[in-house]
């Protein structure tokens, strides 16, 4: 898990104004929605003024014409139901900005993990970046839908207020900004030491994230070898370490959010009714003006204690934006093509002196060469960790090399657009993945221009077509997640169908048969010679029976090609290869 370093108030800011600037392409409904806003703040100030009058004007002299009256309960009911309307159109366009908003953070995330490369994911758990899209833009989403609005709502308001109460009296009004001092420091202490609680906990979610995905991922592997338990037992672990972490967000919440505003609170109301008394005994103090103050300190104290309420979700929305950001700027991108207007056309594959280190310290790829021509198959064999994959990886682009050159048809791979070489490659796994859909959109996979008609004959090529046709509904046969409801060789042949679909120009195979049975495999054995006919092929093997036909072997060893030629060639040499013979065919010498 990767942990983030602590939140100065300096990265907060920046957060901060980052997170703003998804407002931008809002300013126009933003504006509306201030406007009707601030036109309910003048509701607000202007309803304590009227039932002023008329307590000082009508009530305490025992007067009660009826116009003055009505006109003032009028206008006084006139507010209240603007202001309910007004409320509900405003807060209608700030929350239509804050999910629009969100809605485009989402997709820059997504995109960004679409686009990040395979060492970011070597060193990040799944669970990890999927709290990161879902956990961490729901808390962002929260600040804008309730902080801002809060903010901007209280801010009015506040002023408002002390408009009014400069207008009624001068002397009192100074008296109570004598408490902001009082209501900065507390804001101040609350977010010095939240902002820390609250990266924690965003970090315990996202690892309880990674520890379900993870068991989820390995459900069949925890059953086989009884592993519920060390699982449970490690995710109470982690579940009881963000429980702490949430209970210190509960102590500081409560020490430092409502009950320290009320006692600000209740401070300024013995101030106001001291200074009311006090002059009462010189002049004569006007029931309106006291309940017009009460009022208005009361209005000014219920925005301060929803700011603070709402810091609590301003501090988890800015650490999760720390955190969003963070993979938003992630620099483990995939690796950079040229994008030139280069096609591959024979299919040419050269390896010249590549090395290749996942960590930057331990070299898996020593100086390799090779050449595969044009319809040549190329296998690469060798023990467990010897550099197989990495090669691959390479020619794939799915790593960057520093060392040496890979070329396709004379070119460097790095010059050609990903799409050509996307095209132009086709890749078959060993654990081939199926997505949700059907048997047809998993040979598809959304290429709209790919008729009905191009999807049967690549299943019917690599002898798919047989298994299909079997089931209940064909073609349209739901695929569940991974295609779990199928065996391995089924899901292999809707692979190798999927990459025959394209007619790809190489082919790279990478123990495309380990996981398929005896019989299945005899059967396709045909289909694989027809696929690799006029195409190069890369094929990682374990079983030598499977690449004995090949044009080159090249037998690794710790990172580098420690024997190369055909099979009859490898065999008389009596090097590695020939033990690896040997010791597959049961022959002892």
């Amino acid at each position: 898990m990767d942990k983030q370093k602590e939140l100065t108030e300096k990265d907060q800011w920046l957060v901060l104004k980052r997170l703003l600037s998804y407002l931008r392409p809002h300013k126009k409904p933003l504006l509306v929605a201030t406007a009707l806003l601030v036109l309910t703040v003048l509701g607000d100030v202007l309803g304590p003024l009227l039932i002023k009058v008329f307590i000082d004007d009508y009530l305490t002299p025992g007067t009660f014409p009826t116009g003055p009256i009505v006109g003032l309960a009028l206008g006084y009911v006139f507010i209240q139901v603007s202001n309910v309307i007004l409320s509900y159109f405003q807060m209608l366009k700030f929350q239509t900005v804050a999910l629009v908003i969100i809605q485009q953070l989402r997709i820059d995330v997504f995109t960004k993990v679409q686009h990040l490369g395979m060492r970011y994911f070597d060193k990040t758990p799944a669970g990890s970046v999927v709290s990161r899209v879902t956990n961490d833009t729901e808390a962002i989403k929260d600040m804008f839908i309730t902080v801002l609005i809060g903010f901007i709502q209280s801010t009015f308001l506040i002023v408002g207020v002390y408009i009014a109460m400069f207008f009624l009296n001068v002397r009192l009004a100074l008296i109570t900004l004598l408490l902001l001092p009082i209501l900065l420091w507390i804001i101040y202490i609350y977010r010095k030491y939240s902002s820390v609680f609250y990266q924690d906990l965003r970090e315990r979610l996202g690892q309880l994230n990674a520890k379900l995905s993870e068991s989820v991922q390995g459900m069949g592997m925890i059953q086989a070898f009884s592993q519920e338990s060390r699982l449970q037992d490690e995710f109470n672990d982690i579940n009881d370490k963000h429980w702490e972490a949430g209970k210190r967000n509960i102590k500081i919440d409560g020490l430092l959010l409502r009950p320290a505003i009320d006692l600000v609170y209740a401070l300024a109301l013995i101030m106001l009714l001291s200074y009311f008394g006090i002059t009462s005994f010189d002049n004569v103090v006007e029931v309106g003006v006291i309940y017009a103050f009460v009022t208005y300190v009361d209005r000014f104290f219920e925005p301060i204690n929803q700011l603070m309420q709402q810091l609590s979700i301003f501090q988890q929305a800015i650490v999760a934006g720390s955190r969003v950001f963070a993979l938003l700027d992630e620099k483990e991108i995939v690796p950079h093509q040229l994008d030139e207007p280069k096609k591959i056309v024979d299919g040419k594959i050269e390896f010249r002196n590549v090395t290749f280190s996942y960590d930057g310290k331990n070299d898996v790829l020593k100086n390799i060469s090779f050449t595969a021509e044009p319809g040549q198959t190329v296998a690469l064999v060798g023990h467990t960790g010897s550099g197989k994959s990495s090669i691959i990886n390479l020619l794939m682009r799915f790593y960057e090399y520093s060392e040496g050159e890979i070329l396709i048809d004379g070119i460097s791979v790095k010059t050609y657009a990903i799409e050509e070489l996307r095209k132009k490659m086709g890749l078959v796994l060993q654990d081939p993945f199926l997505f949700y859909g059907t048997i047809a959109s998993n040979i598809r996979l959304y290429n709209e221009h790919m008729t009905d008609r191009e999807i049967r004959a690549a299943a019917e090529f690599v002898q798919a077509d047989r298994f299909i046709h079997a089931l209940p509904e064909g073609y349209s046969q739901p695929v569940t997640e991974r295609g779990s409801t199928f065996s391995s060789g089924q899901r292999q042949l809707v692979a190798f169908a999927r990459t025959m679909a394209v007619d790809p120009k190489i082919l790279v195979l990478d123990e495309a048969t380990a996981n398929i049975d005896t019989e299945t495999e005899v059967a396709i054995q045909t289909s694989l010679e027809r696929m690799r006919k006029g195409r190069t092929t890369i094929a990682i093997a374990h079983r030598l029976s499977t690449i004995q036909d090949a044009d080159l072997i090249l037998v690794l060893h710790h990172g580098e090609i420690v024997e190369r030629g055909s099979h009859q060639q490898l065999l008389k040499q009596r090097g590695l290869y020939h033990k690896m013979y040997l010791l597959q065919n049961g022959i002892v010498e």
